[in-house]
């Protein structure tokens, strides 16, 4: 990996190392070999998500009634948040008073910590700490 650092396919890879972060948490951490670090994020992500939810019901997913950026923050997490928001615009989910921004600030921060995740793996891909799947061990 050290001899392909400054090709074009090491910024593909690199770039394919944050998509993949950013669509399943922890799948970034995945592709370069770091399975616990994975498993912790991935579980440590979608269960803040999930809590935020929880606490705030899937109506805190609302684009339309809130700043760009909180959405933004949201989106973050995954891209399944578009799919919920579409569920959450689709029924009739009202949330209002502490629960609500409670739970819009447990998913936004899932976010910016799945942001911050994936640009660690990027980073670890880069440096060349893990090994990269279909890599062979040497």
């Amino acid at each position: 990996m050290k001899n392909m650092r400054n090709s074009t396919d090491f910024a593909l890879l690199l770039l394919f190392v944050a998509l993949a972060g950013w669509a399943v948490p922890g799948a970034g951490h995945l592709l370069i070999r770091e399975t616990k670090r994975a498993i912790i994020i991935c579980a440590t992500v979608v269960g803040l998500f999930a809590v935020g939810l929880y606490i705030g019901s899937v109506a805190v997913l609302e684009p339309v009634h809130t700043a760009w950026y909180i959405f933004a923050g949201q989106m973050l997490t995954t891209p399944a948040v578009g799919v919920l928001t579409d569920i959450a615009q689709k029924g009739e989910y009202i949330a209002y008073g502490r629960p609500a921004d409670i739970g819009l600030i447990y998913t936004i921060i899932a976010g910016l910590l799945n942001l911050l995740c994936v640009s660690n793996a990027v980073y670890m891909a880069y440096c060349g700490r893990g090994q990269l799947i279909g890599e062979d061990e040497a």
